[in-house]
C-alpha cells in the first residue's frame, strides 16, 4: 500500500509552485494537509480511528472464514476476493498466499482479518440487485481483526475498506491502527455509465473499470452497449444485427462468451450489469441488419433513401421487439434493462404518408409525441412480460407515457435549475429516479473539475421527505464520441471517485479540502494498482503509474 507518512511529504510538495500565464485558468493552488480519516475512500458511514497501531506481515497474515460465518471455503467468490486484497496490501500473492513460513509473529502483528457472513443467506452464488443489503462492520484490534456482513456484498466493501487502512512507512513495514467502522452506503443505485457504440471498448479495458469501480464501491455498470454508431452485441437470435452494424463483425463484437464474461467478473465484485439497448431513437446500426425496422423518410412524395427512428406502425416491429428483449432478459441477470427512449427525432415521421395516415387513424393530430408514446408503451409491455423492470430516460416519463409504479426515471438534461424541478417532478408522481445531469463526465475542462461533481446531490430539490426516499441513486456518464481504450480509464478516473462518494456517503461529508486530501491519497492508492488515473494537481505519487 501507500508508503503514507512520505506520501504526504510528496503530496505537499505542490505548495509554493508558480504558474506561467495560466493563473486565470486554475483554481488557488490546494494545501494539501493529513485527513484524520487517512486515505478512506469514499469515507464510511461512522469511523473511529486510534493512535494505537499494528504491524502486518505478508509471512503472518491471512484473511480467513470466521467460524460462525454463514460463507466457508466453498464460497469461491469471497475466497477470491481474499486473493485479490491480499495481493493489493502485499503483492506477488501468487507467491506468499498460502505459502509457509517459519517466521514467528511478533506481539505487535496483527495476525487475522476474520471474514463472518451473519446472514443464513450469503448470496454467495447469486447476483447483487438493487435491494442487496451491502451494509458491513469492521473491527480492528489486536490479534485479529473481525469483518462482520450480513451478504457477501457488504464483506466485499468491507475488504476493500480495511486495505484502504493499511499504510507503509518509507522502510515498506505495513501497518495499521485500532479501528472501528460501521458502514453502509446512502444510496443503492451507484454507477457508471460506459459507451461502447461510438468507440467499441476492448473487454480488457471494460474489466479494468470493473475493478476500479470496486475500489471506489460503485455497484452498478450502466453498459450503453449499442447506438447510432454501431452494434457491437452479437445477439444469437438475430446474428445479422452485429454482422451488418458493427464496425466489423469479428474484432469488434462482444460474442455471448464475453458478455457472460463480463457479467461474473462484475458479479464477484459486487457490481450489477444493466444494460441499455435504446429506441426508437439511436437505432441507425439496428436498421442495418433488420429490413424494415427504421422509418423511411420522404421527400417531397418520394422517399429519399434514408431512413429515422424505429418505424411505430408495423407488427413486425413488435414481433422483432418481443424476440429480441426475451434473449436480453436471459442473457444479463439482472432484474432491470434500461430502454433509453430519449433525444427522437420527429422529422422522418412526419415526412412518411404511411405515418401521416396512421396519426390520423389514431386521433393523434400532429402531436408525434403520442406516435412515441404508443411505440414506448408497446415496448414497455413486451419486456415486463420477461418479468424485467425497467429504467427510461426522462424524456419517457416528460411525455405522458403509461408508466409501472416500479419504473425508473433517469434524469439527464438541464442546468441546475431544471433538473432539480425534474427530479421534484418525478417524484411527486410517485416515480423512482435516479440522477446523471451534473455527472456527465464526458465533459471536461482544466482544473479541478472533480469539486463540481462532488458538490452535486441528488436530493437537493424542493419536495417533501418522501419524495426524497424515492431519489435511489445517480450515475456518472462518460458518454463515447471522443472516448476510446487509449483515454478512457484517466478521463474516468477520480473524476467518477467524487461521484462515488457523493453516493456512499452521509449527506453531511461535504468538506472540499478534507476531500480533495483523502482523494489525492486514493489516486495514489488507484495508480498504485495499475490504474492510469489523472492526477488532481501538482504533485507525486511514490510509487507512479508504469504503463501496461
Amino acid at each position: 500500500m501507500l508508503k503514507f507518512v512520505s506520501l504526504l511529504l510528496a503530496l505537499s510538495c505542490c505548495q509554493g509552485l508558480h504558474h506561467n500565464n495560466i493563473d486565470d485558468y486554475v483554481e488557488a493552488e490546494p494545501v494539501f494537509q493529513a485527513s484524520k480519516y487517512g486515505s478512506l475512500w469514499p469515507l464510511p458511514q461512522k469511523v473511529q480511528i486510534s493512535e494505537v497501531s499494528f504491524k502486518l506481515s505478508s509471512a503472518s497474515f491471512r484473511i480467513v472464514d470466521a467460524k460462525a460465518s454463514s460463507a466457508g471455503p466453498s464460497c469461491s467468490l469471497l475466497q477470491s476476493a481474499y486473493r485479490r486484497y491480499y495481493e493489493y496490501m502485499f503483492g506477488s500473492a501468487k507467491k506468499q498466499w498460502g505459502s509457509k513460513n517459519n517466521r514467528r509473529s511478533d506481539p505487535s502483528d496483527l495476525t487475522e482479518l476474520q471474514v463472518w457472513i451473519t446472514s443464513p443467506d450469503s448470496e454467495c452464488d447469486g447476483y447483487p440487485s438493487v435491494t442487496s443489503d451491502e451494509s458491513y462492520e469492521l473491527t480492528v484490534n489486536q490479534p485479529v481483526a473481525v469483518l462482520k456482513a450480513p451478504t457477501v456484498w457488504g464483506a466485499l466493501h468491507g475488504l476493500e475498506t480495511f486495505s484502504q487502512l493499511v499504510s507503509e512507512d518509507e522502510y515498506g513495514a505495513k501497518s495499521i491502527n485500532a479501528t472501528i467502522i460501521n458502514d453502509f452506503p446512502r444510496f443503492q443505485h451507484r454507477g457508471i455509465l460506459l459507451d461502447s457504440s461510438r468507440h467499441f471498448l476492448p473487454i480488457k479495458v471494460i474489466l479494468s473499470n470493473l475493478e476500479t469501480m470496486a475500489m471506489n464501491k460503485i455497484n452498478v455498470f450502466h453498459w450503453h452497449i449499442v447506438d447510432e454508431q454501431s452494434f457491437p452485441y452479437l445477439s444469437r437470435t438475430f446474428p445479422q444485427l452485429s454482422e451488418q452494424g458493427a464496425y466489423h463483425p469479428y474484432t469488434h463484437v462482444y460474442t455471448p462468451a464475453d458478455v457472460k464474461m463480463v457479467i461474473e467478473f462484475a458479479r464477484l465484485r459486487g457490481i450489477r450489469v444493466v444494460p441499455e439497448f435504446d429506441t426508437p431513437g439511436h437505432t441507425q446500426s439496428w436498421g442495418k441488419g433488420q429490413k424494415d425496422l427504421l422509418t423511411p423518410c420522404y421527400s417531397g412524395s418520394k422517399p429519399s433513401g434514408s431512413f429515422g427512428p424505429v418505424n411505430p406502425i408495423l407488427n413486425t416491429t413488435y414481433d422483432f421487439m418481443a424476440k429480441f428483449f426475451t434473449e436480453i432478459s436471459t442473457v444479463f441477470p439482472d432484474g432491470y434493462i434500461h430502454l433509453g427512449g430519449d433525444e427522437v427525432d420527429f422529422t422522418c415521421w412526419k415526412s412518411n404518408p404511411d405515418i401521416q395516415k396512421f396519426m390520423e387513424q389514431q386521433h393523434f393530430g400532429e402531436d408525434y409525441s403520442k406516435l412515441e408514446s404508443f411505440y414506448i408503451q408497446k415496448l414497455l409491455d413486451i419486456v415486463a412480460s420477461t418479468k424485467k423492470g425497467y429504467l427510461v430516460w426522462q424524456e419517457v416519463f416528460d411525455n405522458g407515457v403509461k408508466l409501472k409504479a416500479d419504473t425508473l426515471i433517469h434524469v439527464w438534461k438541464g442546468n441546475q435549475e431544471q433538473y432539480h424541478n425534474e427530479m421534484a417532478s418525478v417524484t411527486a408522481s410517485g416515480y423512482q429516479t435516479l440522477l446523471s445531469t451534473p455527472w456527465y463526465l464526458n465533459r471536461i475542462s482544466y482544473g479541478q473539475d472533480w469539486q463540481g461533481f462532488y458538490k452535486a446531490d441528488p436530493q437537493d430539490f424542493k419536495g417533501t421527505d418522501e419524495q426524497k426516499k424515492l431519489v435511489i441513486g445517480g450515475e456518472a456518464c462518460l458518454w463515447g464520441e471522443y472516448v476510446d481504450a487509449t483515454n478512457l480509464t484517466p478521463r474516468l478516473w477520480p473524476r467518477a471517485s467524487a461521484v462515488a462518494e457523493r453516493l456512499w456517503s452521509a449527506k453531511n461529508v461535504t468538506d472540499i479540502d478534507d476531500a480533495f486530501n483523502r482523494l489525492s491519497l486514493h489516486r495514489c492508492r488507484m495508480v498504485e494498482r495499475g490504474i492510469p488515473a489523472e492526477p488532481l494537481f501538482s504533485s507525486y505519487c511514490l510509487h507512479e503509474y508504469k504503463g501496461v
